[in-house]
């Protein structure tokens, strides 16, 4: 049996693609602008999920007190 001959190139995953997409469409401060503008997206989610984590742990406190 025959082993499958190896790749010399990796597959682009989806992520790429879609780089290389923006990037022909796209100007490099756009391009910016939009990862600037995402990166703010997630900062604001894990802050939003610290905050509901931190509610809940005050809550916590404050139903087991006597």
């Amino acid at each position: 049996m025959q082993a499958a001959p190896v790749r010399a190139t990796a597959i682009p995953s989806f992520t790429d693609a879609l780089r290389a997409v923006e990037s022909l469409l796209m100007s490099s401060g756009q391009r910016t602008a939009r990862r600037n503008a995402w990166t703010s997206v997630l900062e604001d989610r894990r802050r939003a999920k610290d905050r509901v984590e931190a509610q809940q742990v005050l809550e916590r406190a404050l139903a087991s007190r006597p």
